[in-house]
């Protein structure tokens, strides 16, 4: 289903569209010969890039199937942008036009004002692309900045999709209440009240922009921002998580074709283990002979309830590039880079990724990475969300049997401000939340509540996945492998485990000891809470863990929705 143009929205009561949104929409249609609009292709857009002075353009080459898709040249190489000292989203630049209060309203509306008048005098490019690749679900989303932003409107197009490769797919489809996205991009803005810039949303009538910023990841996330907050108004919950699904039919033994397509969702925040859970291939060799499976996307996806099913965003993955070195395999699926060393080897100028430059090198590489033909555009209804979090007070994986304390939960998914393991335990006690690892929520706290209870009410099971260490007293811990991890994915997905309640958090359940100890051996002897050599200290850390996430439930706009709050807070009662 496709989005709406703006008047095709609003026209039954045009004063409905608020100021922001006539503003973008005015820009979007700006029309004067001296000033011509250029509406880019992607091979344009990509020829534009490469002459910016911030773009180097290397000698490896962009992924050949990702070439073609483009239809740029034969020649054409993978162009890597440096964006100043700026390399990561600012958070403190977010600006929501909707929360805010009318003297705060008029001056935001006068900025970009200012800004649309001056971007007016510069020669402007456009682009159209599509947010979202199945049919049942496409934002169309319009793109207008200043040339200098060349290459993020490059970067855009492949992190969606080009509006004329799926042109077809797209005006078959039937339309959304929903308008169409606009996005405004003039990184050469300044105002010395805005230091790192301005993104300015206002959500409900899907408009963005970006003044003043370079990275490219506000571009994207911003996007995002909106297409996730559209399919939550269509009633479908927003998820900021990896999803996979695994197809047991087929499977060498026949015991295991009952279970029939399974997914499973990773939610957690960066550095948590998301990526390595949902992109792992075979779960270290514990998935049983015969499995196929889909991955739907590490990053990004709606649920629809109703249909029970889910649907990817994105095309593509935008990757961190610490951990590739230079001549690491997955340089292969690359389409472009940004914030990456180069360098001439053996008389080729090459990426060196690592994040030798600088922190959080990124790339984005074309979806056959995660192997050809093992990505889709819509996977089955999840038959299980797990929370991941480190937090060394609980052991490697619960399973909840109250839906509220899960979602409870989810709600309070937290890190740590260290990432160190061993650490005092004050440090330890000092916390950070983001709700179902959602960063780009900008809607309501208590709607994503509502949402996740209905999809575990519609049949979804949820779990909770510590992929740290485990706290066995005396300020020691013990590691919990990515391997025993993703053991116990597997386990969950076949129905290997039995499950008794975990007496010290009511609604939670924790693996039984027969079924856990055929599976991993030690388990017990490591991560049960009962072996710990000073219960004292445990209690106290794990008190304080729930009255940290009880305060930030207290402090949220769950107080909007009383008696969902009021039940939330009672299910974090623990009994230790």
């Amino acid at each position: 289903m496709s989005s709406q143009p703006t008047y095709e929205f609003y026209k039954d009561d045009i004063k409905k569209m608020s100021p922001i949104r006539a503003i973008a929409s005015t820009l979007l249609y700006h029309k004067n010969p001296e000033f011509p609009r250029e509406i880019l292709t992607p091979e344009r857009a990509y020829k534009l890039a490469s002459q910016q002075a911030s773009v180097t353009i290397t000698d490896m080459p962009i992924y050949e199937v990702a070439r073609k898709r483009y239809r740029l040249p034969k020649n054409a190489t993978i162009l890597n942008e440096y964006t100043g000292k700026v390399v990561g989203r600012a958070a403190q630049a977010r600006r929501f036009y909707d929360r805010a209060s009318e003297e705060q309203k008029k001056e935001l509306r006068d900025i970009l004002m200012d800004a649309v008048y001056e971007m007016q005098k510069k020669p402007l490019i456009q682009a159209e692309a599509v947010i979202g690749l199945d049919p049942g679900l496409m934002i169309k989303a319009h793109m207008i900045a200043t040339v200098e932003d060349a290459n993020n409107v490059w970067n855009w197009y492949h992190n969606f999709t080009p509006y004329e490769i799926c042109k077809k797919e797209y005006d078959n489809s039937d339309p959304l209440p929903i308008q169409d996205i606009i996005f405004i991009s003039d990184p050469s803005w300044r105002n010395p009240d805005y230091p790192k810039g301005l993104a300015l949303f206002d959500p409900y009538e899907n408009v963005v922009v970006n003044l003043g910023m370079t990275y490219f990841g506000e571009r994207k996330k911003g996007t995002l921002t909106l297409a996730w907050s559209s399919g939550m108004r269509l009633g479908q919950v927003a998820c900021h998580a990896g999803i996979k699904e695994i197809d047991f039919t087929e499977c060498e033994d026949p015991k295991y074709h009952p279970l029939g397509k399974r997914s499973i969702s990773f939610f957690g925040l960066s550095g948590s283990g998301k990526s390595s859970y949902t992109n792992s291939h075979d779960h270290a060799g514990t998935l049983p002979a015969g499995f196929k499976r889909k991955i739907l996307h590490d990053d990004a996806y709606q649920i629809d309830i109703e249909n029970k099913l889910c649907r990817v965003w994105e095309p593509t993955l935008f990757d961190k590039t610490d951990s590739r070195e230079m001549d690491h395999p997955d340089w292969k699926y690359c389409i472009s880079s940004q914030n990456n060393a180069i360098l001439p080897i053996d008389g080729e100028l090459r990426i060196l990724g690592q994040d030798i430059r600088n922190k959080n090198g990124r790339a984005i590489f074309d979806r056959d990475l995660l192997g050809a033909n093992t990505y889709i555009n819509q996977c089955s209804f999840p038959h299980a969300l797990c929370w991941i979090m480190k937090d060394e007070t609980l052991p490697p994986v619960i399973k909840f049997d109250d839906k509220y304390l899960a979602v409870a939960m989810g709600a309070t998914l937290m890190t740590k401000r260290t990432a160190a393991e061993n650490v005092s335990i004050e440090e330890m006690k000092k916390l950070v939340f983001e709700p179902f690892a959602n960063p780009f929520r900008v809607y309501e706290l208590y709607k994503d509540c509502e949402g996740f209870y209905k999809v575990l009410e519609a049949g979804a099971e949820c779990y909770c996945f510590n992929s740290g260490v485990f706290w066995a007293g005396n300020e020691k811990t013990v590691d919990i492998p990515l391997k025993l991890s993703l053991r116990l994915n597997t386990a969950i997905l076949c129905n290997e485990l039995e499950w008794e309640s975990w007496t010290v958090l009511p609604g939670a359940m924790i693996p039984a000891k027969e079924s856990i100890t055929k599976i991993a051996p030690e388990y017990l002897e490591k991560y049960d809470a009962t072996n710990i050599k000073d219960p004292e200290a445990y209690k106290q850390l794990f008190e304080n863990r729930f009255n940290q996430r009880k305060e930030y439930l207290n402090n949220s706009d769950l107080k909007e929705k009383p008696e969902l709050l009021e039940t939330l807070l009672s299910k974090l009662q623990i009994k230790i």
